[in-house]
């Protein structure tokens, strides 16, 4: 039996929120500290709103409780082919739930956007975007895959995160760095989104997965052999103990996967 990943359950999303802040500045000290930067990707979904419940808080004054945005580089882990003002786009989710509300004394994260130009064109997108993460990610030197800091992911019902979906040829692709995607099985049908082992070789993976709609896939995922084949279960496979799901008591309710207690 490998390393096996990190599963939390708190009792409400403040608590959750409140240890995700925790894990979050832990993992932006440590991007810090090696090159002076935090190089995060982010998902859609239900994430944003939690991520700003648990950054936007008021810290404890200490420097081992500070958010500073000036020093974070936020890609995302995928996007849609829509205008960025557009409903169905992660950019606008975030920016709505999280960007447009950093007070000044936080710092501005630099955000990259993908390029609007190519949305009748998802494989040039995809390149676009790659492009965007070799400038960040191999300036200096040449790198086979980009390292994020952190990747802070959704599962969906159905196991899929990212635009990774249950078996689609994409959860094969192993070159590309960011692959389009014109047949989503969740509109709207085409997309960008990061490959598996860009996902699989971050630094650390975060899972953020609340309610009591998520029971039975989180179930599925950790408790079942046919699981551990679904995107989020590829995820754990191949990250082991560098993933983290942060759930509440309702997503985990009947998953006999053993807890952790504490970070």
């Amino acid at each position: 039996m490998g390393k096996q990943p990190n599963l939390y359950a708190f009792s409400d999303i403040p608590t959750l929120a409140r240890t995700l802040r925790t894990y979050v500045i832990q993992c932006q000290n440590a991007g810090f500290e090696r090159h002076g930067l935090f190089k995060v990707a982010v998902s859609g979904g239900s994430l944003p709103s939690t991520l700003a419940k648990a950054l936007l808080e008021p810290g404890d004054g200490g420097s081992e409780d500070a958010v500073d945005f000036a020093k974070w580089e936020i890609f995302f882990a995928d996007e849609r082919a829509v205008p960025l003002d557009h409903a169905d786009s992660n950019y606008k989710l975030l920016k709505d739930e999280l960007l447009d509300k950093i007070p000044k004394d936080m710092g501005q994260p630099k955000v990259h956007p993908v390029n609007v130009n190519f949305l009748d064109d998802v494989q040039e997108m995809a390149d676009q975007y790659q492009d965007a993460l070799m400038q960040s990610f191999a300036a200096k030197d040449s790198v086979k895959l980009p390292i994020f800091d952190l990747l802070l992911l959704g599962c969906g019902p159905d196991g899929h995160t990212c635009s990774l979906f249950p078996n689609h040829e994409l959860l094969r692709e192993t070159d590309a760095w960011v692959a389009p995607i014109e047949d989503s099985p969740k509109p709207p049908a085409k997309r960008i989104t990061l490959s598996l082992p860009v996902v699989t070789h971050g630094t650390k993976i975060a899972f953020v997965a609340t309610g009591a709609g998520k029971k039975d896939i989180l179930k599925q995922i950790f408790d079942t052999e046919d699981g551990r084949s679904l995107p989020c279960g590829l995820v754990n496979e191949g990250g082991a103990e560098k993933v983290s799901w942060f759930t509440d008591n309702g997503a985990v309710e009947g998953v006999g996967f053993p807890r952790r207690g504490s970070l």
